[in-house]
């Protein structure tokens, strides 16, 4: 029997291929689905999500057909401290994050594995659209997947050089047709299932109700103003918006308005013109180094700061022990407090961090 691997399986096809391709591979793979979500809460519980109702059936049904054992594994605790309550809390900070790399982060390898090295296994694999990779200066990376419509490797940036040493990606080395094609032919009952949406835990995508009904407020109340502090209005709360934000304001001015600016002390929310959110330099901390130790200052690397961008031309400097600073090429647009900006060098990343300004 080959290695002791447990997949993450989310009922969809894609971790549902993985496991196939990895028993295929002569592995002894065992089925997981992280129960991360109260259905009775809503968002997570819903049709479609990632983590919704039918998850768990569709994954062990998949599971029954590749004959491999089944597990539901329980991590509703740290999901909510770590990903909802870290989503709530930054939002009223005036900060954008991103739930699903925080989820990566803290759930799907620290928890998980962690849970996984307990009982024995060797490895944890996903249905990521990336591969990983030794580079040959001995240290681990994610390269682009095949399929460059499906690339996740943005959302992946921030795993460690141990999690990447036991972590599996087969998926990576194809195209979603292929993925879906194998599954069909294997009679896997997934094969034409619809790719989750959204973050999981917001059923309806209001946010700002979400976090009044967490933390009992949707942040500081305040007045829209324009760059040069003229008060074009009100509003009712700061966590309603999101820096780039043009629907959804409760404003008409007459003219298209973007957030470009949110002050939670204030209450001030700054609407601009959409040239106003183009910048070229940005700050980030919370780095984590993946193919390289350090940035080389004199190097251009590619850089994207959110995950359907086109990477972009950039040069990184080190700050301090925790901050760089990232000079691109050409302006980009809407570079968020709180998103990632990713870094890579080739087709695979160097490193990254968490955005926290940008001028």
């Amino acid at each position: 029997m080959g290695s002791k691997v447990v997949v993450g399986m989310s009922g969809g096809v894609d971790s549902s291929v993985c496991a196939m391709l990895l028993k295929q591979q002569g592995y002894d793979v065992i089925g997981a689905t992280m129960q991360i979500w109260d259905p009775e809460e809503g968002g997570a519980g819903r049709e479609g999500s990632c983590c919704g109702v039918s998850a768990v059936e569709d994954a062990r049904l998949v599971a029954q057909k590749l004959d491999i054992p089944y597990y539901v594994m329980n991590f509703r605790d740290v999901f909510r401290e770590k990903v909802v309550n870290r989503f709530a809390d930054e939002y009223l900070e005036g900060i954008t994050p991103n739930p699903c790399i925080a989820c990566n982060r803290f759930v799907k390898w620290e928890a998980l594995l962690n849970r996984c090295l307990e009982i024995g296994a060797d490895y944890i694999a996903t249905g990521h659209y990336a591969r990983i990779i030794k580079l040959p200066n001995g240290r681990y990376t994610i390269r682009h997947s095949l399929s460059d419509s499906k690339d996740q490797t943005y959302v992946l940036y921030s795993l460690t050089q141990d999690q990447l040493a036991r972590t599996l990606m087969p998926v990576g080395q194809y195209e979603k047709d292929e993925i879906r094609k194998m599954a069909e032919e294997f009679g896997l009952s997934v094969a034409h299932k619809k790719d989750s949406q959204d973050i999981c835990f917001i059923e309806d995508g209001d946010y700002a109700s979400f976090i009044k009904s967490m933390k009992g407020t949707a942040g500081t109340p305040g007045n829209f103003v324009d760059r040069d502090g003229f008060v074009l209005g009100t509003h009712e709360g700061t966590a309603r918006f999101t820096v780039g934000q043009r629907k959804g304001l409760g404003i008409a001015l007459g003219h298209r308005s973007y957030v470009c600016d949110i002050n939670t002390t204030s209450g001030d929310v700054t609407l601009g013109t959409d040239g106003d959110l183009y910048k070229t330099v940005l700050y980030a901390n919370d780095i984590n180094m993946m193919g390289v130790e350090s940035f080389d200052e004199d190097r251009v690397y590619t850089g994207k700061i959110r995950y359907s961008q086109t990477s972009v031309n950039c040069k990184v400097k080190k700050i301090d022990e925790d901050t760089i600073k990232v000079e691109f090429e050409k302006p980009v647009r809407a570079a968020t407090p709180g998103q990632a900006v990713v870094i890579y060098e080739d087709d695979w990343i160097a490193g990254g961090g968490t955005i926290i300004k940008r001028q």
